[in-house]
C-alpha cells in the first residue's frame, strides 16, 4: 500500500512513519508514505499558494494550480485521490476496508478556507472524519492512513486481529482484561479464567451487544443480530424500565 500526501505541512505528515504499527509497516516494506510540500508546485519566487476569496468573505483559499499539479505530478497510473474535507462522507469501517483493497491514496490536505473549487475535478472523492471542522487536513489523513493500514495483510503481524475490533462485526468490542486478577477490588471475569473458548466467545458476544447497546444503539439497527441475541437486548431494555 502506497500512501502520497499532499500538504502544506509535510514534516508534521512525514513523522508519522516514525512510530508504533506504521513505523513498523514502513520498515518492512509493507507500507509506502510519501509527502508532497503543495508550496512545491507554486509559481511565484515567495512560493505562495493562497490568495483572497473571490466575492469577499474572510481567510485565504489555497490556489487550483499548485494543487492540481501536484496531483497530477504524483498520482501516477493507479492513485485514488481523496480530499479531506469536513464536507465529504463520514468515513467508516466499511470505507476503511474499501480504501484497503487500493494500491495507491493520494491525499489532499487543504488548509486556510479549503482549496479553490476547480481543483475538485481532479479529485476521485471527499471524505470527512467527522462533523466537526479542523485547521488543516493532516490529522485528518493521519485519522485515515491509521485505520487503513491495519487492514493491510502483513501490518499487524502477530500484535493483533481487526476480527473482533469495534465495529468489524457492527457491533463495538467487548472489553478487555490483562494481569493482575485483582486490581484495587476489580477482578478479571472469572469466565475469562475457565479457558472453555465457546463460553468466552459468548460472553464477549454478550459483552459486545451490552456496550453497544449503552454508547451505540444505532448501530444495532444495522447489525446481524441472532434470535437469542435479540432476546438479550430486550432483557436490557427490560432492565431499564
Amino acid at each position: 500500500m502506497k500512501f502520497t500526501v499532499l500538504t502544506l505541512f509535510p514534516e508534521f505528515v512525514a513523522s508519522f512513519k516514525n512510530y508504533s504499527i506504521m513505523g513498523k509497516a514502513v520498515e518492512k516494506g509493507l507500507i509506502h508514505l510519501n509527502t508532497v510540500d503543495i508550496r512545491s508546485y507554486a509559481r511565484n519566487k515567495h512560493h505562495n499558494v493562497d490568495d483572497y476569496v473571490y466575492g469577499g468573505g474572510p481567510g485565504m483559499v489555497i490556489q487550483a494550480q499548485p494543487v492540481v499539479e501536484a496531483i497530477e505530478k504524483n498520482r501516477g497510473w493507479s492513485g485514488r485521490v481523496i480530499y479531506l474535507s469536513p464536507r465529504g462522507k463520514t468515513l467508516n469501517q466499511q470505507k476503511v476496508e474499501e480504501l484497503a483493497r487500493e494500491e495507491h491514496l493520494v491525499l489532499l490536505n487543504g488548509h486556510y478556507e479549503g482549496i479553490d473549487e476547480r481543483a475538485m475535478a481532479y479529485v476521485d472523492e471527499e471524505i470527512s472524519i467527522g462533523d466537526y471542522v479542523l485547521s488543516g487536513g493532516e490529522v485528518a489523513s493521519l485519522v485515515l492512513m491509521d485505520a487503513v493500514a491495519r487492514y493491510v495483510p502483513g501490518v499487524l503481524g502477530n500484535e493483533g486481529s481487526t476480527e473482533e475490533e469495534s465495529h468489524a462485526s457492527g457491533l463495538l468490542e467487548h472489553p478487555q482484561y490483562t494481569r493482575p486478577y485483582d486490581f484495587r477490588g476489580y477482578k478479571v471475569p472469572e469466565i475469562l479464567l475457565s479457558g472453555n473458548h465457546k463460553l468466552i466467545q459468548e460472553y464477549r458476544r454478550r459483552e459486545s451487544l451490552r456496550v453497544t447497546y449503552e454508547r451505540r444503539p444505532d448501530l444495532l439497527e444495522e447489525a446481524a443480530l441472532s434470535k437469542k441475541e435479540r432476546q438479550y437486548l430486550d432483557s436490557l431494555r427490560d432492565q431499564e424500565a
